[in-house]
């Protein structure tokens, strides 16, 4: 029987290079590797791709996030390194699951299972969707990985929708948080920019009745304060220094005018000046082993813009992974 393949390495095309000992850019440091490698690799970050859109498919939405691991990637490796890079601190590609020959559920399982040994082999970990259906199979791994931590961990998502429709019938890209929900215990639960008009009434109790804390974007808006003072006030004590924590961020959370590239966004969304501030604060004082960016739809883009973002969102946790290891 022939072996199948968990996952295929990056086109190198995409590791930009100006080719300039002067001007070095990301593309010039990252090293494809596979992933039984990396327990043997000193830490670093690991960037994996999951180019799949059958969830969101499922819960009827536009298709494309398939394209966003590499759309993203491609402007990711074209940034400039940090002037404060730690030369010691890997960079590595993973290249992108292989959705052609197992069933969704399946690659959630090897996506989990990859991300659980990246972290077990002391790596930080970005997962690029792809649909959101993914931030289930990345935040698994991520409290598994917490288990044997003695510290409560938190989970923290950005996004527009709640994403905790039933998942016993099908999984979708609205399903994530409740099987996240369901199937762990002891975590704190925080979803910010959520929507009202994105939300129904029965999920949204849904959240709140499992301890979950929603910090909606219309109530920070008409709050009168900046998106940075009303969340940081909000989480309050559940941003204890070096907390263990997962970030995912759909990026339908964004404004259609930052971020058009997606399945659905909306005007009312958070900007990226609201947004930026807050997470460097976030990855700076928390401790953030895996970030998740998700939904990201070249298609449905302009200019890359969204893609621009996602990658700068990449950069900005690559240099907070730096000012750490120093």
């Amino acid at each position: 029987m022939r072996r199948r393949t968990l996952f295929t390495p990056s086109n190198p095309t995409l590791f930009f290079s100006r080719n300039d000992k002067l001007d070095p850019r990301l593309g010039d440091l990252v090293r494809s590797t596979k992933v039984a490698a990396l327990s043997a690799n000193k830490p670093g970050l690991v960037i994996s791709g999951y180019p799949d859109d059958e969830g969101i498919q499922i819960n009827g939405g536009r298709l494309g996030a398939r394209k966003g691991p590499d759309s993203i990637r491609n402007f990711f490796y074209r940034m400039t390194p940090s002037p404060h890079r730690d030369p010691h601190l890997g960079l590595y590609d993973i290249g992108n699951l292989n959705v052609s020959e197992f069933s969704l559920s399946d690659r959630h399982k090897v996506a989990e299972e990859t991300a659980l040994s990246a972290l077990r082999s002391s790596h930080h970990y970005v997962g690029l969707g792809g649909g959101h259906d993914y931030g289930y199979p990345d935040g698994a791994a991520f409290l598994n990985w917490c288990k044997d931590l003695g510290q409560k961990p938190l989970v923290i998502n950005f996004d527009a929708h709640l994403d905790v429709r039933p998942s016993e019938e099908k999984l979708s890209s609205g399903t994530p948080f409740y099987r996240l929900l369901s199937h762990f215990s002891n975590f704190d639960f925080v979803e910010i920019g959520v929507q009202p008009h994105c939300n129904s009434k029965t999920h949204w109790q849904w959240v709140l009745d499992r301890g979950g804390q929603i910090i909606s974007q219309e109530d920070i808006l008409l709050s009168g304060e900046s998106f940075n003072v009303y969340v940081t006030r909000a989480l309050g004590e559940k941003l204890w220094q070096g907390r263990p924590t997962f970030i995912s961020v759909d990026i339908d959370g964004f404004t259609s005018t930052a971020a058009m590239g997606c399945s659905q966004s909306w005007p009312t969304g958070f900007g990226v000046n609201d947004f930026m501030p807050l997470f460097h604060l976030l990855v700076s004082r928390l401790h953030v082993p895996l970030l998740g960016i998700y939904e990201v739809s070249p298609p449905l883009d302009f200019d890359g813009q969204t893609a621009k973002l996602a990658a700068q969102i990449m950069h900005v946790y690559l240099r907070s992974i730096e000012g750490k290891h120093e």
